[in-house]
């Protein structure tokens, strides 16, 4: 393959695989033979390229491997004839014939597909291959005889190919043409009128062929006919019987005889032809004979035992098909050539191996087609057998036994019969009898071994097979097929039978229930074998299971024992020495072997570095020093594990106390109660907790859900409601608005704060002081007297406490106000010194600034908007309004007031005044607050 046309073929797989490339298709239809430069066709216009295009995408034709006839003028954008194109030359017989190439584009890919078609032209005449056609035709022949013409051949296709022939002259011959299927014709040459030789010899006549073409081309073919001379005399034999003889087996081609015969005709008529028409033996292929001489040969084998004579008829006949028949007698000589044929008469199936001697087992025949002395036969069988062979009359023999037999040392004998005749040479024969000798049971089972030793794992599954045990009978067929039983007998006071099982058919030793190695280590039973005959044979044999042991049982502490009602303490006294002997953990194993090897290890101790345990011996001691420091009560976790595979554990806790006298340990013994039973219960603890904390935030988050959309509700109905809710009057600090329309929503609690060792203590709640407390009628209209505000005043100055020293300063977080909600760092929450209260008149001063908002509104308060005028959006709420209630000090108190709306409004108590050191009252404890004292109690 040239480098063009292979880069020619990687330019056509890049247009086909290109992403940018666009496909289209041309088709033309151009006649044969046109001259070169010829226009195709206006490719550019067809494809709606532009000549620019064409030009810059390097336009080009790419037509495979075929000649190029087409050339591409990139100018004009039109196809042109690049060379003449035969359509003969190219498709042949071929319709339609077309042209397919491809024309490419670069940058971007394109790639077209063109197709010319290549219309016919009739530029060929109808030509015959031969020159002259001669035939010979016999005076004799009868009118209407046909003889096949030859047809001719035009190159053209379709109307321009072969449509007609005509003959000339047409005195004595006609033409009749027909169609075939595969659109051939077929030209026959008919005899209309007979012929005469003696009138003319010759007769030559003219075919002509013509094409439908425009113009009409025509070949001819001249035909020459020659009359032959009729045979009008027949051949004669010179002998009516020919007479010969042959021995069998001779080979092909010997000459038998030869036949003559003479024709009184001259020339082709006078030549005679000899032919073989029928023989007696059936084959005509033994024989064959020269047809121009006559003589007779053997060309097969022949056998005196099928045919001893033949009859053979050969014809002699000339050209005109006259002839005359003439018989040839052939005799066979018998040669010795066959080999005795020896007949069993019965054939026996099987020989029972208890025969006796002189026991008939079959009849022989012998025989061979031969005659006379070819045909005498004797007969015998080989040596070393128990068998023997007596002659009869007519050439029958008997084969009898001739001693003992036994089918387990020879199952099958290959008896030979030869048999001879009295040839010269003589001819032998032989044939072997497979004798099958039938079983007589007479041989017991027997084991592979005279006992079995089996090995099965303990807890195994029942059913589980543990081995088989296998015995072979010498026997056959039913006399050897081997049933296994289980024979009866105990292992201690069970019956074996309910301990394992044998399979009667495959001797499979199956397990009926679980082996424990703790009960039984072993036990011995017997299986019986037996034949399948009537009588049976049995043997039986010894089979020992030996249980095997498997790790199964976990270690058992034995000390100390772990007991639910009681606690067991070791002591050890603060003063003991490194190595001191605390206790020893003593376990069992019931396992044997290295599953009872124990192994002791420390899981858990309160304090690893103070105690070890020995590996082996399980004894715990000190490992170091005993401080002050020490914690006195000690929990010890010891792991006991075995080494078996998995190995199996078990732990025990020992309770350690670490003390010198025994009142020191009583005081102990209700904490390690406690902790084992808090131990025992924490799962079910934990289960709780999570299932109540999970039901609370549940409940909480349809609460809260529940209040927005009662709120919103209420938004939206007090904010239709405009105007014509009332104006809800200002109230100072010390009034309470009892009837739940004032501003003061919140309800103040204390804050309390404990110490770390109050957690057995109980928490004190205060009684509200109902005194100092003013409450309103319901209708909110009445206000509190200036005389009794005072009294109030004064009552309230008496009891406060001495206020602390001046030089002590606020700090951001002790103000007034949002900013002063949340406790720093630098003072904690209800401790250390407070600063002096707010007085009344700067409170007074904090909520006026918050009235004078209310005096602006034209429009009442709304629950949602702190009663704020129309101009106030409805989103500016509570929290946009500084809130100064949220941190108020009482004074000679170290409690803060904080709000909480959850509870109802109560004025807070004063201080209780007592001998001992005044202790910080205690808030109203939340639902919250109780749950953390709840927690901090048990911690």
């Amino acid at each position: 393959m040239s480098t063009r046309t292979m880069g020619r073929r990687v330019l056509l797989f890049i247009c086909f695989l290109s992403l940018g490339s666009a496909l289209g298709q041309v088709s033309y239809s151009i006649p044969e033979e046109m001259a070169k430069g010829s226009l195709v066709g206006n490719i550019a216009q067809d494809l709606g390229l532009d000549l620019k295009r064409l030009k810059s995408g390097k336009a080009r034709i790419y037509t495979g491997d075929s000649a190029e006839y087409i050339e591409l003028n990139k100018d004009r954008g039109v196809l042109l004839i690049k060379e003449r194109i035969d359509r003969e030359a190219l498709c042949g017989l071929t319709t339609p014939c077309a042209l397919h190439l491809q024309i490419t584009l670069e940058n971007p890919m394109e790639f077209y597909s063109v197709t010319i078609e290549i219309i016919d032209v009739n530029d060929n005449a109808p030509m015959f291959s031969t020159k002259e056609t001669k035939i010979e035709i016999s005076e004799l022949s009868p009118t209407g005889s046909k003889f096949i013409l030859e047809t001719a051949e035009d190159d053209d296709v379709g109307i321009n190919g072969v449509q007609s022939y005509l003959l000339h002259p047409a005195d004595n011959f006609v033409l009749k043409t027909q169609d075939m299927p595969d659109g051939s014709k077929i030209v026959q040459l008919i005899l209309q009128m007979p012929l005469d030789r003696e009138k003319q010899e010759h007769i030559s006549l003219l075919l002509t062929a013509v094409d439908g073409g425009d113009p009409q081309m025509s070949g001819t073919m001249p035909i020459v006919i020659t009359v032959e001379d009729a045979n009008d005399n027949a051949p004669v034999c010179f002998l009516p019987v020919y007479k010969t003889s042959i021995a069998e087996n001779s080979p092909k081609g010997m000459i038998l005889t030869t036949v003559k015969a003479s024709d009184a005709d001259h020339g082709e008529n006078g030549k005679v032809e000899y032919y073989i028409t029928k023989s007696s033996g059936g084959t005509t292929n033994l024989f064959e004979i020269d047809r121009n001489e006559g003589v007779l040969k053997l060309s097969g084998s022949i056998d005196y035992e099928k045919n001893k004579h033949y009859q053979i008829d050969v014809q002699a006949r000339d050209p005109g098909r006259h002839s005359d028949t003439c018989k040839v007698i052939v005799d066979i000589i018998d040669v010795n050539d066959n080999q005795p044929v020896i007949n069993i008469m019965s054939k026996p199936s099987a020989l029972s191996e208890d025969s006796k001697a002189g026991t008939l087992v079959t009849m022989l025949n012998a025989q061979d087609s031969d005659s006379g002395d070819n045909g005498k036969v004797q007969c015998a069988v080989n040596d070393n057998i128990p068998f023997s062979l007596k002659s009869t009359a007519n050439n029958f023999f008997s084969l009898v036994t001739d001693g003992d037999l036994d089918r387990e040392r020879v199952s099958k004998f290959n008896v030979s019969v030869t048999c001879a005749d009295e040839g010269a040479p003589s001819l032998s024969s032989s044939v072997t009898l497979s004798l099958q000798i039938s079983d007589v049971n007479d041989n017991a089972p027997v084991f592979e071994k005279s006992s079995y030793v089996a090995f099965v794992q303990e807890n195994n599954t029942p059913g589980l097979s543990i081995f088989t045990v296998r015995a072979e009978d010498a026997d056959c067929n039913q006399n050897a097929r081997v049933s296994y039983i289980l024979e009866d007998s105990s292992v201690n006071g069970v019956p074996v039978s309910s301990l394992v099982s044998v399979s009667a058919d495959s001797g499979v030793i199956h397990a009926l229930r679980s082996f424990d190695y703790e009960q039984i280590k072993y036990f011995q039973f017997r299986v019986k074998a037996q034949d399948g005959a009537s009588p049976p044979l049995s043997s039986n044999v010894s089979v020992k299971i030996i249980i095997q042991d498997q790790n199964d049982n976990a270690p058992q502490v034995l000390y100390p024992v772990q007991s639910g009602g009681s606690v067991v303490a070791e002591i050890v006294p603060r003063s003991a020495d490194v190595g001191y002997l605390v206790t020893k953990v003593v376990a069992v194993d019931v396992d044997s072997g290295q599953n009872a090897w124990l192994s002791y290890k420390l899981q858990k101790a309160t304090d690893r570095a103070l105690f070890e345990v020995g590996l082996q011996n399980g004894e715990i001691r000190t490992v170091r020093q005993v401080t002050d420091k020490d914690a006195v009560k000690q929990r010890l976790t010891v792991v006991v594990e075995d080494n078996g595979q998995p190995s199996r554990s078990a732990t025990v806790n020992v309770n350690v106390v670490l003390a010198d006298s025994f009142p020191e340990v009583l005081s102990e013994f209700t904490d390690f109660t406690h902790d084992k039973e808090y131990n025992d219960n924490l799962t079910f603890y934990l289960v709780l907790a999570l299932a109540v904390v999970s039901f609370l935030f549940i409940v909480s988050i349809i609460a809260i859900l529940s209040v927005k959309c009662y709120r919103w509700r209420r938004e939206r109905m007090f904010y239709k409601s405009g105007a014509n809710l009332p104006v809800i009057p200002y109230y100072p600090p010390l009034y309470a608005d009892v009837g739940g329309t004032g501003t003061l929503q919140h309800v103040y609690n204390y804050d309390a704060c404990r110490t770390t060792d109050s957690r057995k203590s109980d928490l004190k709640y205060v009684r509200p002081c109902i005194e100092s407390i003013i409450s309103l009628d319901t209708s909110g209209t009445q206000t509190l007297t200036h005389a009794h505000r005072e009294k109030l005043a004064t009552e309230r100055s008496d009891k406060q406490q001495k206020p602390p020293s001046a030089d002590w300063r606020f700090t951001q977080n002790q103000r007034p106000g949002p900013s002063g909600a949340a406790a720093t760092p630098e003072v904690a929450m209800g401790t250390g010194p407070w600063p002096n209260p707010p007085t009344e008149a700067e409170q007074l001063q904090a909520l006026m600034a918050a009235a004078n908002e209310v005096s602006e509104a034209t429009n009442t308060l709304t629950p949602g908007t702190m009663g704020l005028s129309t101009r106030y959006s409805p989103q500016f709420t509570l929290q946009h309004v500084p809130d100064y209630r949220q941190n108020v000090y009482i004074p000679g108190s170290t409690a803060t007031l904080t709000p909480n709306p959850q509870q109802p409004q109560q004025a807070l108590p004063p201080p209780q005044a007592s001998a001992a050191q005044p202790e910080p009252p205690k808030a109203a404890q939340t639902p919250a607050s109780k749950k953390k004292s709840t927690k901090k109690d048990k911690k």
